[in-house]
């Protein structure tokens, strides 16, 4: 499952990456993304889910689809 997928309040924690685009990994781990962590979605955009919003070990970060498909997840 990707973050992209996991329903709103719902926790997870974070097993990897799937990015095509290394730089795209590069840039979500310089953000705080790390396996191991814990993530929650908290809020969609009104137009396809896009932007999520999602707490990452305290902070709030606002990502977009595509970033957000690029992290593996699984439910808590």
């Amino acid at each position: 499952m990707t973050l992209r997928d996991l329903p709103k309040n719902t926790l997870a924690r974070i097993l990897g990456f799937n990015a095509v685009d290394k730089e795209l990994e590069t840039r979500l781990r310089e953000i705080g993304f790390a396996e191991g962590d814990q993530v929650e979605a908290l809020h969609f955009g009104l137009f396809g889910r896009n932007p999520m919003s999602v707490r990452l070990n305290g902070a709030l970060i606002a990502l977009r689809k595509g970033e957000a498909q690029a992290v593996l997840v699984e439910v808590l």
